[in-house]
């Protein structure tokens, strides 16, 4: 084992991200080229690893892709082989643990696919698809790692039954891997990430949780997801690159679907309420930070509304990409990492993922608990940091308005119902 501090070569170790029975991986400091990186190291007179790593490097270098992590540089440094790799933030596994969003799970779930239809484009197997292997970089990029495992695919093909049991084909299990089982693994993988679970053996459905899965999911997709989760190969997507052309069949249809409804809706005349929105986001954007649309009638809103101000609807933002890199387990609103609760909903505290205070523009008040003065957001509705109930009244920036009920900020002069406590809005 290497210790913090430690060189190798150019490298200086800065910690372990993970050990594994092959080798071990380490966050690492390049001093020439100024980066970090993660680093992978075979253990000690272990010929296997080096074998089984080697073969990684080579198969990796042939794959260039957005979506695939990509091998730095690998060499001999003091007699031990190192493979310098990106480092990325953290591992899917780790991200599915916490909530989020369907929107984001989305665009990981497409991410991931292309990956490994790349990779099935030429002619490899990876033969080890778990969230551990996929890793996660900032602006939400996910890129497939580790493919230590991965076989060429030829008419026949003998390769052991290597892989991760709880995302196994059958067929691989029993040393007959194919494309199939990869796209089987990917749709474990993608079944976990939208429902929260992960299906056993048999695999009959209704699978654990297609409840939650069915909340969150449109038909067409879950229908992609349980052809991909067949015990027979012949009854899956040939590979990944049918499975990911069928979710990219689904998702535009989706998208023209939502378009073609707000075209109708503008031919009945609602134009007024567009050209109402508008305004509405000339004058309030930047204070409220409405970036989303309500899960209803599509008007802006904000995460941090308890309902929609156009139409009343509650949690309008629910499930739309946050501009945190978190999300509450519980509301779905975005959260910063460094938070101790939710600032919305008054949830429950967050396991410490950083014991860094990260700063942010949007903090423009303090906590009034004289024990915290913590930085707070507009419209936060609890402190993040200590959990007291906000109780000065937020003021909305442009707007001498203030709700009847709650005497929060509101704009009178658009809104039909109070965005903090869903109180219909005077307009005489």
């Amino acid at each position: 084992m290497l210790r913090a501090r430690q060189k190798i070569g150019k490298y200086r170790i800065l910690g372990r991200i993970a050990s594994g029975p092959l080798a071990d991986v380490y966050r690492a400091y390049d001093s020439i080229q100024k980066i970090k990186v993660a680093l992978k190291i075979p253990r000690e007179g272990d010929d296997i690893g080096r074998e089984e790593i080697l073969h990684e490097v080579r198969v990796a270098t042939r794959l260039r892709h957005p979506n695939i992590l990509s091998v730095l540089n690998a060499s001999y440094i003091d007699d031990r082989f190192v493979i310098a790799m990106e480092l990325g933030e953290e591992s899917l596994a780790d991200r599915i643990e916490r909530r989020t969003s369907t929107t984001r799970a989305l665009d990981l779930a497409g991410q991931g696919l292309a990956a490994l239809a790349h990779a099935h484009e030429h002619k490899i197997i990876h033969c080890d698809i778990k969230p551990e292997n996929f890793i996660l970089f900032p602006d939400n990029q996910l890129k497939l790692a580790d493919f230590g495992f991965a076989k060429l695919g030829h008419r026949t093909l003998k390769a052991s039954g290597s892989g991760t049991i709880d995302y196994i084909a059958p067929e691989q299990a029993m040393g007959r891997p194919k494309f199939q089982s990869d796209v089987f693994s990917m749709g474990l993988v993608l079944y976990r990430m939208f429902s929260g679970r992960l299906p056993e053996w048999p695999f009959e459905w209704p699978l654990v949780a297609f409840d939650k899965l069915k909340a969150r999911l449109r038909p067409e997709l879950i229908r992609v997801l349980q052809k991909s989760i067949q015990l027979d190969p012949k009854k899956r997507y040939r590979d990944a690159v049918q499975m990911q052309a069928d979710f990219a069949r689904v998702q535009s249809h989706a998208r023209k679907q939502k378009r073609a409804k707000s075209k109708t809706g503008n031919r009945r005349g609602t134009s007024w309420r567009q050209l109402q929105w508008r305004e509405f986001q000339r004058q309030f954007k930047r204070h409220l930070d409405t970036h989303q649309h309500c899960r209803r009638c599509e008007g802006p809103v904000a995460e941090s509304m308890q309902a929609c101000p156009w139409c009343g609807f509650d949690n309008p933002a629910r499930g739309a990409a946050s501009r945190m890199p978190s999300s509450c387990p519980r509301c779905e609103r975005g959260v910063k990492n460094d938070w101790n609760y939710c600032a919305w909903c008054y949830g429950p505290g967050f396991e410490e993922e950083s014991t860094r205070h990260y700063p942010d523009k949007r903090y423009t008040a303090r906590c009034a608990r004289k024990g915290c003065r913590r930085p707070l957001m507009p419209f936060m509705r609890y402190c993040p940091w200590c959990r007291s109930k906000v109780r000065q009244p937020w003021k909305l920036k442009g707007s001498k308005d203030t709700c009847r009920a709650c005497n929060w900020g509101i704009a009178r002069e658009f809104w039909n119902y109070c965005a903090w406590c869903r109180e219909p809005v005077r307009h005489d």
